[in-house]
């Protein structure tokens, strides 16, 4: 187990490296100067070259990779362009405002979404199932985008039961959670269609196995089979899924946030591409592919941890 553990981790560093090294060519490829946005339009030529010069711009892009790779190390993410504070303190001020987001639209996907699998899995072809079916096909056809513009509309602007922006005052969990309904509904909506479906397919396989038959002409309940011994069989392909739901959410929340003008991850990477500020830009993909991995790290572990036959395949 521990030699697994490492090998994902190794290969965890790996593609945050090549993830990087990618982003880096990429941010600087696009059009667009810098030295213009932070000093303005009226800036004068010499005073853009003494920009480009402290910040280190007009360096070959191999001599700035090395360089911007030696300060993530350290963990100095640059400074921000426009306001030239810590780009490290600013992701890490908006941080908190996504992983709220992300855990709270994950955590009721997964109570809501495995509760409609289980039911499915255990009554399949019935009424309900083929309601929870379409019902689950739907919301995932639906852009996220979409259920929050409506969700905004119709629960914060015609009944007025939840605020329309904003995270809430600080010091306050209850407002704050107050304000945390609405976007965490928009963005876990879909999740629960996947995960429903993958509950019922993986309840319908467990439940079909030959130990589950044997329990059976012993006269052991459905239920307790159910719960019992199928149900945390079946979760365990939940588990890995929800490694990369939780990465997903991590760094997919940026139309949410903009929708709800909640001041996370999202909004500020979108904030800093408009303004061509690619400090901010790069920290930002660097923390959230970071969550990304250690999110699909976790999730591995516990599914080895889980898994029997994986257990035996390491």
């Amino acid at each position: 187990m521990i030699a697994y553990a490492l090998r994902r981790l190794g290969l965890a560093v790996a593609v945050l490296l090549v993830t990087v090294c990618a982003l880096f060519c990429v941010i600087y490829a696009v059009p667009g100067d810098p030295a213009t946005v932070a000093l303005g339009p009226r800036a004068t030529a010499e005073q853009k070259a003494i920009f480009r010069a402290e910040m280190g711009l007009d360096r070959p892009i191999y001599v700035q990779l090395g360089n911007f790779l030696s300060r993530v190390a350290g963990g100095d993410l640059g400074r921000d362009v426009v306001t030239d504070q810590r780009v490290s303190a600013l992701v890490l001020s908006a941080l908190p405002n996504t992983v709220a987001l992300a855990f709270g639209g994950i955590l009721w996907a997964v109570v809501v979404g495995v509760a409609l699998g289980c039911w499915s899995g255990l009554h399949p072809n019935g009424w309900a199932d083929r309601v929870i079916g379409v019902l689950s096909v739907s919301v995932i056809a639906v852009p996220t985008f979409v259920v929050a513009i409506y969700t905004l509309l119709f629960f914060a602007v015609m009944l007025q039961w939840f605020p329309a922006i904003g995270v809430g005052a600080d010091g306050d969990p209850l407002d704050q959670l107050h304000h945390l309904v609405l976007p965490a509904f928009a963005v876990g909506l879909g999740w629960v269609g996947y995960l429903s479906r993958l509950v019922r397919a993986s309840m319908l396989e467990v439940l079909a196995e030959n130990h589950v038959r044997t329990f059976r002409a012993f006269g052991v309940s459905d239920l307790r089979i159910a719960f019992r011994y199928a149900l945390p069989i079946a979760v365990v392909p939940v588990v890995s899924v929800l490694g990369v739901g939780l990465g997903s959410l991590l760094s997919g929340a940026v139309l949410t946030e903009i929708v709800f003008n909640r001041p996370g991850l999202g909004r500020l990477a979108y904030d800093a591409v408009i303004s061509r500020n690619y400090p901010i830009v790069t920290g930002v993909v660097i923390v959230t592919a970071s969550l990304y991995l250690i999110c699909n790290l976790c999730a591995d572990l516990l599914v080895a941890r889980l898994s029997p036959h994986v257990r035996a395949a390491l």
